[in-house]
Parts: structure tokens; C-alpha cells; sequence
């Protein structure tokens, strides 16, 4: 299955990164922490070249510590610049301006060094929708700038933001790649929620989620729905939901309450620190 979502502004989107690449002196790309290599798009790799790039593991405090520090050793190891973070976390943010700074100083060098007055470093800053680029751009500036939501896209335009007097930060809309051609990146970011409820059918994500626990973190499944395993997912659904009163006249269980009951608890951090996918 090819799952299909490319909203005409993402289109937009894609031409007003490749034209403004050239204004920044490197990239800060943010990523899902539980799933880094799903959340990261694709289609910037042909966008981005050689362009000098941070990554972003956002939502740590949400993700499996122990995978996280796998996943930026990884990126380390691959010559590019990682921290994870979580945005409400005051030093967290700290360690990203400090970061950025000295990727900034390079270019400022080179200014020096032909006699140019420097300039604040700049930088553009890419990520799917839904991935807290907003929230992050708010706490660099230490004040509201950039929309928040829970739904994915709320961003839609560019602006430039300046981070106290360290650089000048280049927002973009969040931009996803045209279609999933692996069906399991599509399921990790609908568990998530990076990407819309309505892209696949949700009783079919929270099954997906299940059957992840049960084969990754069972005693997370245990401590939060109350059995380790099962056999068939049906039942699984039957047992969530006459636990939790998902009942309906008649007593049959109402299958899309539980799996709104599933979702809830995984992306609040409810059912216990998941990630979803290790450096391959």
C-alpha cells in the first residue's frame, strides 16, 4: 500500500526551501525521537546537498532514553550534529543555541577573513509537521512567534525570527514527502501522530501499536491494559475495553473508543517511554 498526502502549500513549501537555501549558513532539520529515520523527509536529502546540517531529536522525554542515545551516536558517528532535546526544557533549548552558534562561526571566519563586517549567522529550520517546530522556535526566541497546534501543518508561511543576538533563524512551513512507499513508516507516524487521524484507518494504527508493545515492551503493556500478550488482536480490543467501560448498550465493546483510548496513552507518554525504531 502507497499511502498518498501532499498538500498543495507542502508543494510551495518545497520550491521556498530550494530558494532560500542559499540565504542560510546551515540547516536544522528536527526529527520525532521515537521514530528519527521515519520523521526525517526524504526529499530533502536531493534539497540539502552538502549544506552544513543539525539534527533534532525532539519529544525525548517521550521516547526510549537508551534508543535515543543509540540514535544520536548514530548520527555523530556520521559526521553530522545531533542533540536531543525536549522544548520545555530551558537548558535543553540552551544546548541548541549553543550548538547552532558554533556552526555558525565557521561562516563568520570566512567573513573575517576577507575583510567583510560578520554577520548574525543564519539558519534555516526543516521538519515534518507535527514534529514541535513551533513550540521550539517560541522557546529560541524566549516569546511567541510561531502558531502552535496539536494538528499537523499549522505552520504555513515563512518568517525569519532573530534568537536573542546569537543568529537569525529562517522558519518553514512543516514539509512531508509525497506518498509512503514502506507501509511501516506510515503506521509509525500515525501511532505518533505526526501525521492526520484520517490518513489510515485508526482501529488499524492502534492495532499496529499493540502488536509493537507485545513484541517490544510487554511489561509496558502489562502495567498499562493489564495483560502481557495475546493472541489475537480482537481480543486484545475486548480486553482494553471492557476494562476501561468502552461498552455500549448490549455490552459490546466499542472498538473506536478503545483505539482512541490506545492512541491517547501512547502519544501522552502514558503507556511508558516508546520508541519506535533503532539505527539500522
Amino acid at each position: 500500500m502507497t499511502i498518498q498526502w501532499f498538500p498543495g502549500h507542502m508543494a510551495k513549501a518545497r520550491r521556498e526551501v530550494t530558494e532560500k537555501l542559499k540565504l542560510v549558513d546551515f540547516v536544522i532539520e528536527l526529527v520525532d525521537a521515537r521514530a528519527p529515520e521515519s520523521s526525517q523527509n526524504p526529499m530533502l536529502h536531493d534539497i540539502l546537498q552538502e549544506k552544513t546540517k543539525m539534527v533534532v531529536l525532539m519529544k525525548k522525554d517521550l521516547a526510549d532514553p537508551n534508543v535515543t542515545n543509540e540514535w544520536v551516536n548514530y548520527y555523530e558517528e556520521r559526521g553530522m550534529v545531533a542533540i536531543a532535546i525536549e522544548a520545555n526544557k530551558k537548558q535543553d533549548v540552551q544546548k541548541v543555541i549553543q550548538l547552532a552558534k558554533e556552526l555558525g562561526q565557521a561562516k563568520q571566519d570566512k567573513l573575517k577573513a576577507k575583510g567583510v563586517r560578520p554577520r548574525a549567522s543564519r539558519a534555516m529550520i526543516l521538519g515534518i509537521p507535527n514534529v514541535g517546530k513551533s513550540t521550539l522556535i517560541n522557546r529560541l526566541a524566549n516569546r511567541k512567534i510561531a502558531e502552535t497546534g496539536d494538528k499537523p501543518g499549522v505552520t504555513k508561511k515563512q518568517q525569519w525570527i532573530k534568537v536573542k543576538k546569537e543568529f537569525e533563524l529562517l522558519d518553514t512551513p512543516g514539509i512531508l514527502w509525497p506518498k509512503f512507499e514502506d507501509e511501516e513508516v506510515g503506521y509509525r507516524l500515525a501511532s505518533i501522530g505526526t501525521i492526520k487521524d484520517q490518513i489510515l484507518p485508526k482501529e488499524d494504527v492502534a492495532a499496529y501499536v499493540l502488536d509493537y508493545l507485545q513484541a517490544n515492551y510487554p511489561k509496558f503493556l502489562e502495567s498499562r491494559f493489564g495483560f502481557e500478550s495475546y493472541e489475537d488482536i480482537m481480543d486484545a480490543f475486548e480486553m482494553i475495553g471492557r476494562k476501561r467501560g468502552c461498552l455500549e448498550s448490549g455490552g459490546q465493546v466499542n472498538f473506536d473508543k478503545v483505539s482512541d483510548i490506545i492512541l491517547h496513552d501512547l502519544r501522552g507518554g502514558k503507556v511508558g517511554l516508546v520508541s519506535f525504531e533503532r539505527p539500522s
